[in-house]
């Protein structure tokens, strides 16, 4: 569960500290107090993405901090180690995150700098955030059979693997089927080009790394009449009578006194023996070098053609001849083949249809398990709505084939196969006896669509283990007894989950084990958020608020003391 929220700088919020505990959490106050930012900020500590907008007037940053007690066998220890962040599961969790003026955002978990996504992927296991738009996404079929599959992940997970394999091979398959086959008209022309191409880099023969020999082969070749002079002469230098000759005179002198003074002379000696040998070496290597300097007008015209030709070819096929080399390789297999081409269609024909009818065994298999799942799905939206007050309604997933004129043949018609299997799934609701199923978008209220989605969120939190449940005004659209029934769902939730809500609703609010107001203040000429967590006074002071609007009167007051004892009463006997 969340144990603690710190909130710095962000929006109107200057400096919020709050603890939270087990149970139902709700979060009231007036219009525009602030409320929602505290959920932005748990959005954001869960991965939700943030921009410099969200800082507040005159500051550097905005700083959020969320601390999280969660059991030992939780989920997201298991994310953590896959992620390879430190954690023990004795402890408490902590995320962190900042974002700067510059608008760059940092997140921390457990002191541990992390990415965006590996933070969404630890919040999609510690927060689960319903927006105030989100019930709208109800309206969108497209979403159902996302529904539908999270509902029944535990049966359908491993068909539907088993089917996304034999789908992905068939892909690849029905790709390369596809592409040779759209090349039948140009087949011809690029196989007389590569062919062309092939034959040109085949009489270069050319070999790996020649044209840096060639290159450096030039360079000697077209300065070698200075070579031979320059090395010529210091070979001279050094064999003169300047040079070695003077170099064996001087050791000669030395080597006749060494002898009167040993620790004085013999080390010069030494030195210049050495050099004597030294510089006798070097100018034999100078000899040596001459006499292998080649003046050859011919073979410097033999070379560079030779790089000219590779030129040629490097403009054509590749930026060196090991990228010629390559491209050689590359087009004698595609060479290959476009010659073998209506082999390999034939080929590629019996292997495409082989796993395309495995692809359609395995979409049939989980259309199977998904009808199981829709049924049960239904049974159990019935269930949660008739303790919303709507008992009467009735509730169909609807799993149909995709039907595409362009698709696959299945069953005596065609089918579009996609990486989720080939069915489409609607929800149809029938608010009343009597009337026919139709879909969401046709006859669904807001309140309707509300109590909807706080039924299926019932359903799933049983599934998901997300231990922080947070909705943003899952109320709109409802009173009376409906938003008595949603207060008492939200607290039923609260034994599975912990429980957050926003909203304005006196009967919600009364079902809530803590209470926190949000309300705006004004110091020093700045305005603020403040939470406040509510005793019984204070409850009684905004459940009065609440009822009767700005007044509040002995009578107002009353009533929300005699809700909560009402409250008290009615979740004793939940």
């Amino acid at each position: 569960m969340l144990v603690h929220l710190s909130i710095r700088n962000l929006a109107v919020v200057e400096a919020v500290d709050v603890t939270f505990d087990r149970g139902f959490h709700v979060l009231t106050g007036e219009t525009g107090a602030g409320k929602s930012i505290i959920i932005d900020a748990l959005g954001l500590i869960s991965g939700g993405r943030g921009s410099a907008d969200l800082i507040r007037y005159g500051c550097d940053k905005a700083e959020m901090e969320a601390a999280f007690d969660l059991s030992d066998h939780h989920p997201v220890w298991a994310i953590l180690t896959k992620l390879g962040i430190s954690a023990d599961s004795g402890e408490t969790l902590i995320i962190r995150r900042e974002i700067s003026a510059q608008g760059k955002s940092s997140a921390r978990i457990n002191g541990q700098m992390v990415n965006l996504s590996m933070l969404r992927e630890v919040g999609e296991g510690l927060i689960n955030l319903h927006g105030q738009h989100e019930h709208q996404t109800l309206l969108h079929p497209e979403r159902h059979l996302k529904l539908l599959d999270a509902f029944g992940s535990e049966e359908l997970a491993a068909v539907k693997a088993k089917y996304q394999e034999a789908f992905s091979a068939f892909q690849r398959v029905d790709r390369e089927w596809r592409e040779l086959q759209s090349t039948s008209q140009q087949a011809l022309q690029m196989l007389d080009l590569y062919r062309f191409q092939l034959e040109e880099i085949a009489a270069a023969a050319l070999k790996p790394g020649e044209d840096e020999l060639l290159s450096e082969e030039k360079v000697k070749l077209s300065h070698s009449e200075k070579m031979m002079d320059s090395v010529s002469g210091a070979y001279d230098l050094l064999y003169g009578p300047q040079g070695l000759e003077a170099i064996a005179k001087a050791v000669s002198r030395l080597e006749d006194v060494s002898s009167y003074d040993p620790k004085g002379i013999a080390p010069l000696l030494e030195q210049l023996q050495s050099a004597y040998y030294l510089l006798e070496d070097a100018s034999f290597g100078l000899r040596d070098y001459r006499d292998n300097i080649e003046f050859n007008p011919n073979r410097l015209e033999e070379v560079e053609d030779r790089l000219d030709l590779i030129s040629t070819l490097r403009r054509k096929y590749g930026d060196d001849v090991k990228g010629i080399l390559q491209y050689y390789e590359q087009i004698s297999r595609d060479t290959e083949t476009l010659e073998n081409k209506d082999e390999r269609l034939e080929k590629l024909s019996e292997q495409r249809e082989e796993l395309l009818q495995a692809a359609l065994k395995e979409a049939a298999a989980l259309s199977t398990v998904r009808q199981q799942k829709a049924a049960q799905l239904a049974q159990q939206i019935e269930g949660e709505l008739k303790d919303l007050q709507m008992g009467r309604t009735s509730i169909e997933v609807k799993l149909e084939r995709t039907f595409d004129a362009q698709g696959v043949e299945w069953g005596g018609s065609r089918v579009r196969l996609s990486k989720h299997g080939m069915d489409n799934a609607e929800f149809l609701i029938s608010p009343n006896p009597g009337e026919p199923l139709r879909s969401l978008s046709k006859i669904a209220s807001g309140g309707e669509l509300s109590r909807i989605m706080l039924a299926l969120k019932s359903i799933f939190a049983r599934h998901d283990e997300v231990p922080v449940l947070i909705f943003d005004e899952v109320d709109t659209g409802v009173s009376g007894r409906a938003a008595q029934s949603i207060a008492e769902k939200l607290y039923r939730l609260s034994s599975t989950c912990q429980v957050f809500s926003i909203t304005h609703l006196p009967q919600v609010a009364c079902m809530a084990d803590q209470q926190y107001l949000i309300e705006k203040v004004v110091a020093d000429g700045r305005t603020m958020t403040r939470v406040e967590h509510l005793e019984e006074d204070g409850r009684i002071n905004e459940l009065a608020r609440m009822l009767g609007g700005v007044e509040i009167t002995d009578r107002t007051r009353h009533h929300a003391q005699e809700m909560l004892k009402l409250a008290q009463a009615q979740k004793g006997s939940i």
